[in-house]
């Protein structure tokens, strides 16, 4: 089953369908952006950097996630990432081990993220930065939670996939974003573009307009030359599959077959028999990718047996301009201690209204 499969036409030109829904959309967006600019219900004592999307469906919040996580690591931090856990069936807060929980419990993004460092998977996403924070993390990354503003954050980068960029730019149900862009780009604090295709020029010139910084980055396949002159048959559940495809092709795989599924695909028996007869029928190699891969594991024999037949074209997200990864976390660092100052002002400031009130 498709979890999400975001419809065609929200990546395309806006046409008919999109503005017989743009009355929908509105009311939609109106409701939402409420919601978005809520007055946060609390925060924690360590720096929170939220990575997030302006659409739904994914843009490559969580590679972006694990990068900057390592340069927290190398600078002395205990990254901990903060996840809603999509897909999972587990409400949290609960930590997600890698030994016991499987995309069906906790989402395939969380399973991830665990791989690298502590995760927590919580629907309240205070409560889960709590629970971070007694695990003994210092800093926390939101993997998602853009939209969400129940847990007080330092730093919002926003992740725009430079093939799909913001669609159409209409929100739900006319197009992929979660809110509009006029609601939702005051609450961010960069962009970070994805890739060298010009499908996010609108969101860059948006960006531009408002004073944002945008940050380039690009995807760096591990290990490419292993697929030069191989025959393979890539599968993938993801955002955007093509784009996996495509880069297989630029690394000389010949592409025998291709399997595209809807995002956060959780695969079938039928999917998996279908995949491994293909496989053996063209004397192709299986390959697919990290995400679709954790997917697998956990998730009955069948599943656990394409895994092992499968090989794993992983990926790290490289930011154009070195050092942009070190300006984030100082920026997030920066606004931190800011919060803090403030956080302790107030509290002195009620303490000494208290004192005047019992004198």
């Amino acid at each position: 089953m498709a979890v999400n499969e975001t419809p065609p036409f929200w990546f395309e030109p806006a046409g008919l369908k999109a503005w017989l829904m743009a009355p929908f959309s509105l009311l939609y967006s109106r409701a939402a952006a409420l919601a978005m600019h809520a007055r946060p219900s609390g925060g924690v004592d360590v720096p929170v950097l939220c990575i997030g999307n302006f659409v739904a469906g994914g843009g490559g919040k969580t590679p972006t996630a694990l990068a900057l996580a390592e340069t927290a690591r190398r600078r002395g931090f205990t990254p901990g990432f903060l996840s809603r856990g999509y897909g999972g069936k587990i409400s949290g807060p609960s930590r997600v081990e890698l030994e016991h929980h499987n995309a069906a419990d906790v989402g395939d993004e969380p399973l991830l993220l665990a791989r690298a460092a502590t995760t927590v998977i919580s629907s309240n996403r205070l409560s889960g930065a709590q629970q971070l924070v007694e695990l003994g993390c210092d800093f926390i990354i939101m993997d998602d939670g853009f939209q969400n503003p129940r847990l007080k954050r330092d730093y919002a980068l926003v992740v725009v996939d430079s093939r799909r960029g913001i669609g159409n730019g209409f929100a739900m149900p006319a197009g992929p974003l979660r809110v509009r862009m006029r609601d939702q780009l005051p609450l961010a604090d960069a962009i970070l573009v994805v890739g060298d295709e010009p499908g996010a020029q609108a969101a860059i010139r948006l960006a531009a307009r408002a004073g944002k910084p945008v940050h380039q980055g690009r995807y760096k396949m591990l290990r490419a030359g292993q697929w030069k002159g191989k025959s393979l048959l890539a599968y993938s559940g993801i955002a955007d599959p093509q784009k996996f495809f495509d880069s297989l092709v630029r690394a000389g795989g010949q592409l025998s077959m291709v399997r595209a599924y809807g995002d956060h695909h959780l695969f079938s028996r039928d999917d998996v028999m279908e995949l491994l007869d293909r496989a053996k029928l063209t004397k192709a190699e299986l390959v697919t990718t990290a995400k679709d891969y954790v997917r697998l594991l956990g998730m009955g024999e069948a599943q656990e047996r394409l895994a092992r037949a499968s090989s794993v074209a992983g990926i790290e997200l490289v930011f154009a301009d070195e050092g942009t990864d070190e300006r984030i976390i100082d920026e997030t660092l920066r606004r931190f201690e800011k919060r803090q100052s403030a956080s302790w002002h107030k509290r002195e400031k009620g303490a000494e209204e208290a004192v005047g009130a019992a004198g």
